[in-house]
């Protein structure tokens, strides 16, 4: 599918992974509406690049459907979706504290998982009102998961239960709108240097970065989005996770 010409969202697209992605599909030429539960960072971003920006918290559908029906009436259709939005929390099963609470597990699960499902649900059926193209794609969505979904740390239980759902519905959603011409895609990022990393300390953020086979530093925003980009170029790419994570297993801590 060609980026330029085509109707964007970005769920989560104010900073970091988002932001980048934002950018991105603006300088190719894609008509970008940015979806973000902080409307201040956004709106920022938005009058600077000329696009708009929706308040959206993901958990609330009707933000999200209202979100998804202001990108697709904001030129070419709604054609491309990335879905960055997401928050971590971080606690064992159970210690000195005692049992891990529900209400944080659940709370993480209804932003990164049902969240991204809703943005999911409602995009997708945007884009079977799309005229088909040439080779009868009508859209694709990009999900974002974690290599957290696969190498859970010592805490992440919350953060990687939502994650591997992410991954777990990339394969029945690609095929629930195959016959559709929609593409679903999932990138599983590692340690990117977003605005979560930025809060710690330059030598932990130093020493992070050199736990990465290659290249030995964090990920760039900017390298997400490039393969968003891609992902969203390439047609033979549909139903699949991408480990972008310069080959890092996560240890145990």
């Amino acid at each position: 599918m060609d980026i330029a010409g085509s109707g964007a969202l970005v769920v989560g697209g104010a900073s970091g992974l988002g932001e980048a992605t934002v950018r991105r599909l603006h300088q190719q030429g894609a008509s970008v509406t940015i979806a973000d539960i902080n409307t201040e960072t956004g709106e920022a971003l938005g009058a600077e690049l000329g696009v708009a920006c929706v308040a959206c918290d993901v958990r609330e559908e009707d933000q999200v459907h209202a979100a998804v029906e202001q990108a697709a009436e904001a030129g070419g259709g709604l054609r491309i979706c990335v879905c960055c939005a997401g928050t971590g929390y971080a606690q064992k099963v159970t210690g000195s504290k005692g049992p891990h609470p529900l209400e944080p597990f659940a709370s993480i699960l209804a932003i990164n998982l049902i969240g991204t499902f809703n943005v999911l649900r409602f995009a997708s059926t945007a884009m079977l009102g799309n005229e088909p193209l040439a080779d009868g794609e009508r859209g694709v969505c990009i999900n974002t998961a974690s290599i957290a979904a696969y190498d859970g740390q010592v805490g992440q239980v919350a953060y990687s239960a939502s994650k591997g759902g992410i991954v777990g519905m990339t394969l029945p959603a690609a095929r629930d709108l195959a016959s559709a011409g929609v593409r679903v895609m999932t990138i599983a990022p590692g340690l990117f240097d977003t605005p979560l990393l930025a809060m710690l300390p330059p030598e932990a953020r130093e020493s992070l970065g050199k736990s990465i086979p290659w290249p030995p530093r964090l990920g760039l925003p900017a390298e997400y989005a490039q393969l968003a980009a891609h992902i969203v170029e390439n047609r033979m790419l549909n139903g699949e996770v991408i480990r972008l994570d310069g080959a890092l297993r996560m240890a145990p801590r």
